[in-house]
């Protein structure tokens, strides 16, 4: 167990993971897709990489993560809002982003572009959480 969440943090690190999250929140875009590419449990806490894919115009939903996530965007472009409707960060190809955890860090990541976002995250979160948690929208004109 300890080689597998090694490899797994190694491989995060490696690829200078991102967030995201296909959030099922108040509700993601049509398309948005996520995918796990590696899980582990070690002490009471899940270690999850996965990889999530938003088409162009859509959204995760609003919501928030019961741990910190860690991310890369792997392509396109994360137009990323927290619960004042003001962005918070757009983050290109390449970038690394870090999401606190709980319901004060409410959130939502949009895809603006004309091409597809993926993201890779790597969420840190107590043993049985879901990826996220619903959260209504904070009162933006969006979403």
């Amino acid at each position: 167990m300890h080689r597998t969440l090694s490899t797994a943090l190694a491989g995060a690190v490696a690829a200078a993971l991102l967030v995201g999250g296909s959030a099922h929140a108040t509700p993601a875009g049509p398309g948005v897709t996520g995918r796990v590419i590696s899980r582990t449990t070690a002490n009471g806490t899940d270690y999850i990489l996965r990889e999530v894919t938003i088409p162009p115009g859509q959204a995760t939903g609003w919501h928030y993560h019961d741990g910190p996530l860690y991310g890369f965007v792997k392509q396109g472009t994360l137009s990323h809002y927290d619960s004042t409707c003001e962005t918070d960060g757009v983050y290109r190809t390449g970038d690394t982003i870090q999401e606190p955890a709980g319901p004060a860090h409410v959130h939502i990541g949009r895809n603006l572009g004309d091409t597809p976002l993926v993201l890779v995250g790597l969420y840190v979160l107590p043993h049985g959480s879901p990826f996220s948690e619903d959260a209504p929208n904070p009162g933006c004109s969006f979403e």
